[in-house]
C-alpha cells in the first residue's frame, strides 16, 4: 500500500487566502501526484462536506474532506499557512490544514488509518510539532508517525502494538477495539475493588462523512473524561462500521451524551438515561462542559426516551448564539409544517381544478356522496385539503416547542397552536405558542424536584402545568394582539398593487433563491402558504404564492439550461446533475441547485438571485395567480394567467444561466488541470512548481 502522505503533498508555505483557494491549492498536489483525476469534480465533493458543516476546529486547524469517486487511493495534503485561513473556527483562522480525500468506496483499513490521523490533531505536542517542523519531507514523516513527539498521556501498550507508532495505535482503537476495556475508570475501579464506582458516561460520535470528526470529538471526550475522574467509553460510528458497546457497559451508564450530526444508529439502546444531545463539533470544543451538563442531568434525574430530535429539530448547542439557535427551533417546526401544506394545499387545488371554485360551499360528503359524480370526488378532495390546512398552525407551533425542549413541549405547543387557529392569530399567533411552550417546558424542567415524583413528570405534571400556562396566555393575555397583527397584515397584503406588489415580488424571489431550500427559502414560501392556508384565500395572497413558486424553480431550471449551452464549463458531474435538474426544477424542488452552488458560490448563487428577483417581479406585474403550495409546472392548469407565468420563469431561468455561463467564462483555468470535458493533460506541472490559483 502506497504512503497516503509524502513531501511531494506537504505545502509549508501555504499562500491561500480562502479556503476554497487553499483547498484547490492542495488538491492540485494531489492531482499532480495522481491521486485525484478530476480536480473541478473533487472540489465540488470537498464544497458539498464544507456546506453541511465549516471544517475549521479549534486551535487553528481546517480540515477539509471528502469521499469522491474522483481519489483513486486515501490521501493526505498538509498546508501551513502564515496568515490563516477561515474554515469557520469559533477561535479564527486555522494555519494547519489538511486535506483529506477518500475514495467513494475505500476499504476500512485505509478509513482507520485516517481516522487516526483525525485523534492525533487533538494532541497538542503533535499539532506543535507540525508549526514547528521546518521541511516538507519531516512534516510527512510525522504525520505518517515515523517522527512522533512525546505524548502528554501516554496510553498503556500491549505485546501487539507496543512499538507501533501513535497514529497505528490510535487506528487500532478506531477500528473498533472495545472501548470499555480500555476504560482507564473502571480498570481502576476494578482493580481497586472499590465499592464506589465512578460516575459512569457512555458516548456516540458521528459525523457526515465518518473520517474525521467523528474520531476527534471521541478523542476529546475520552481526555475530557479522564481529566474528570470520570468513567467515559465511547462509541464512533463512522465510515468504517463501529463496534457496539457492550449491552453491559450500557445498562450500568449514568448518563449518555451524543455528539452527532447523523443519526445515532440503534439509539434505542440508550433509551431512558439523561442524555446530552449535540452536534459533532461541540463534541470536540467542550466535552468538559457536555461532561459537567450531562452530570446535572442526572442529578435533577432527567431522562430521555428513545427518540431525539435530529440535528436541525435540536434546539441548539450550549454556547451558540440566541438567533442561532432561534432559527434551528423555527426550522423545525417548519420542516414539519411542509408536508401538510403540500398535501392540503394539492388536494384543495385540485378539488377546485375538478369541481370549480365553488366547490368550497358544497356541503360535507359524509352527507351526500355520489360515487359517479365527479363533483363528489372534487369536494372530497377540497374537504380532506381543508382539514390538512387546519393542523398547519398547530403541527408549526408543537414542533417549534419540539425543537426546544423535546417530545414534553408537544402538548402545550399543539395547544397553543390550535388555540391560535380558533382565535384566528394565524401563523403570528403559531410561532408565539410554539416559542412560548417551548421556553415554559424549560423552565419547569430546571426545577429541582424530589425523586418520589420524578417518575409522573413527563407524562403528568409537565404536559398538565405548561398547557395551562400556554392556555392562558393565548385565551388571555396575547392571543387578541397577535389576532390583530395577523389581520393588520393580511389587510396590507390585500392592499397590495402597483409597484409595491412588485418589489415585494423581487424580494420574495432573491429570498428563495439565497440559500436554496435553506432558512431565508424557507421564511419566503412559509410567508406565501401562510395566506393561501384559508378557505377564501385573497387574489393578493395567491399573487404572492404564484411569485414564490416561480422564483423557487429558476436556479435548477437555469443550471440545468447553462450545463446544456455551455456544457465545457462543467465537470462531468455538473453536467449530470444538470440532467437532473430539468426535473427537479420543473417540480418546483429549488434544492436541485444545490450541488452547483455548492461547488461554486461566488457564482452561482448570485446569478440564482438576480434571475429569482426578476422572475418574482414579472409574476407579480402579469397579476399571476395559484391555490396550490406546491407542484411546478404540474400544476399550471391551476394558475391564473398561466402563459404569462411560464414567461416570467423563462425569462429569469434565462438570465441566470446567461449569468453563470458568463461568469464561469470569466475565470481562469484551473493549474494542473484540462478544461472540463477535455482529455486529461498528462504534462501537469510538478508539485513545487509555483503557479496562480484560479478562484
Amino acid at each position: 500500500m502506497s504512503e497516503m502522505i509524502t513531501a511531494d503533498l506537504v505545502d509549508l508555505d501555504l499562500s491561500a487566502d480562502t479556503k476554497e483557494a487553499a483547498a484547490r491549492a492542495l488538491a492540485e498536489r494531489m492531482v499532480a501526484q495522481g491521486r485525484v483525476t478530476d480536480l473541478d469534480g473533487f472540489l465540488a465533493d470537498v464544497a458539498a462536506r464544507e456546506a453541511q458543516m465549516p471544517t475549521g476546529l479549534d486551535g487553528g486547524i481546517g480540515i477539509p474532506h471528502c469521499r469522491s469517486e474522483y481519489v483513486t487511493e486515501p490521501s493526505l495534503a498538509f498546508g501551513r499557512s502564515a496568515e490563516g485561513v477561515d474554515f469557520g473556527a469559533p477561535d479564527g483562522p486555522a494555519d494547519l490544514i489538511f486535506l483529506i480525500a477518500a475514495p467513494a468506496g475505500a476499504d476500512d483499513a485505509h478509513l482507520t488509518i485516517l481516522s487516526a490521523l483525525a485523534r492525533q490533531l487533538m494532541n497538542a505536542e503533535f499539532t506543535s510539532a507540525l508549526r514547528a517542523v521546518g521541511d516538507a519531507e519531516s512534516a510527512a514523516a510525522l504525520i505518517r508517525g515515523d517522527e512522533t513527539p512525546a505524548p502528554s498521556t501516554p496510553a498503556p501498550s500491549t505485546s501487539e502494538n507496543s512499538a507501533a507508532t501513535p497514529v497505528a495505535a490510535s487506528a487500532g482503537v478506531a477500528a473498533g477495539s472495545s472501548a470499555a476495556d480500555a476504560s482507564p475508570a473502571a480498570t481502576a475501579a476494578a482493580d481497586t475493588g472499590a465499592d464506589e464506582q465512578p460516575f459512569r458516561i457512555v458516548a456516540v460520535t458521528s459525523c457526515p462523512t465518518g473520517i474525521a470528526h467523528t474520531y476527534m470529538a471521541a478523542e476529546a471526550l475520552e481526555n475530557a473524561g479522564r481529566a474528570a475522574g470520570v468513567d467515559l467509553v465511547v462509541e464512533p460510528q463512522g465510515s468504517a462500521g463501529f463496534t457496539r458497546l457492550d449491552p453491559a457497559v450500557i445498562a450500568a451508564a449514568d448518563a449518555v451524551i451524543f455528539a452527532h450530526d447523523v443519526p445515532v444508529r440503534e439509539k434505542e439502546r440508550f433509551a431512558g438515561k439523561p442524555t446530552v444531545d449535540v452536534g459533532v463539533k461541540a463534541g470536540i470544543n467542550r466535552p468538559t462542559e457536555l461532561i459537567s451538563e450531562v452530570r446535572g442531568k442526572a442529578e435533577r434525574g432527567e431522562v430521555t426516551g428513545g427518540s431525539a430530535p435530529t440535528p436541525v429539530e435540536r434546539g441548539g448547542e450550549a454556547g451558540e448564539g440566541y438567533g442561532s439557535m432561534l432559527r434551528k427551533w423555527l426550522m423545525s417546526g417548519v420542516s414539519y409544517m411542509v408536508p401538510f401544506v403540500a398535501a392540503g394545499g394539492l388536494l384543495i387545488a385540485l378539488g377546485f381544478a375538478i369541481g370549480g371554485y365553488e366547490i368550497k360551499s358544497a356541503p360535507s360528503v359524509m352527507q351526500h356522496f355520489v360515487w359517479t359524480q365527479t363533483d363528489s370526488w372534487a369536494a372530497l378532495m377540497f374537504q380532506i385539503g381543508a382539514v390538512a390546512f387546519g393542523f398547519l398552525v398547530p403541527v408549526l407551533a408543537g414542533y417549534i416547542a419540539y425543537g426546544m425542549a423535546d417530545r414534553p413541549g408537544l402538548v402545550p405547543g399543539f395547544v397553543g397552536g390550535m388555540i391560535a387557529s380558533t382565535i384566528n392569530a394565524g401563523f403570528l399567533g403559531g410561532l408565539a405558542a410554539g416559542l412560548i411552550a417551548g421556553g415554559v417546558v424549560l423552565a419547569i424542567q430546571k426545577v429541582r424536584i424530589p425523586k418520589a415524583v420524578r417518575g409522573i413528570m413527563p407524562v403528568v405534571v409537565i404536559p398538565l402545568i405548561s398547557t395551562a400556562i400556554v392556555g392562558f396566555l393565548m385565551f388571555v393575555v396575547i392571543g387578541k394582539p397577535i389576532a390583530s397583527a395577523q389581520k393588520g397584515m393580511a389587510d396590507w397584503l390585500n392592499g397590495l398593487s402597483g409597484s409595491n406588489a412588485i418589489l415585494l415580488g423581487a424580494l420574495l424571489g432573491l429570498m428563495m433563491c439565497f440559500d436554496l431550500g435553506g432558512p431565508v427559502n424557507k421564511v419566503a414560501y412559509t410567508f406565501a402558504t401562510a395566506g393561501i392556508a384559508v378557505s377564501s384565500p385573497s387574489d393578493s395572497a395567491m399573487k404572492i404564492m404564484a411569485a414564490v413558486m416561480a422564483a423557487g424553480m429558476v436556479p435548477p431550471l437555469a443550471m440545468a439550461l447553462a450545463t446544456t449551452v455551455r456544457g465545457k464549463l462543467f465537470t462531468e458531474t455538473e453536467r449530470e446533475n444538470g440532467k437532473a435538474a430539468w426535473v427537479l426544477g420543473a417540480s418546483f424542488i429549488s434544492e436541485g441547485a444545490i450541488p452547483f452552488a455548492a461547488a461554486d458560490p461566488l457564482r452561482v448563487i448570485p446569478s440564482a438571485m438576480v434571475g429569482g428577483a426578476i422572475t418574482g417581479s414579472l409574476s407579480m406585474a402579469f397579476g399571476a395567480t395559484l391555490r396550490a403550495p406546491h407542484g411546478g409546472i404540474f400544476v399550471v392548469p391551476l394558475i391564473g394567467h398561466a402563459f404569462l407565468y411560464l414567461i416570467a420563469i423563462a425569462v429569469g431561468m434565462c438570465v441566470t444561466a446567461a449569468l453563470v455561463v458568463v461568469l464561469k467564462g470569466m475565470r481562469k483555468p484551473a493549474v494542473g488541470s484540462a478544461a472540463p470535458g477535455a482529455p486529461e493533460d498528462i504534462s501537469a506541472p510538478t508539485a513545487d512548481t509555483k503557479q496562480p490559483v484560479a478562484v
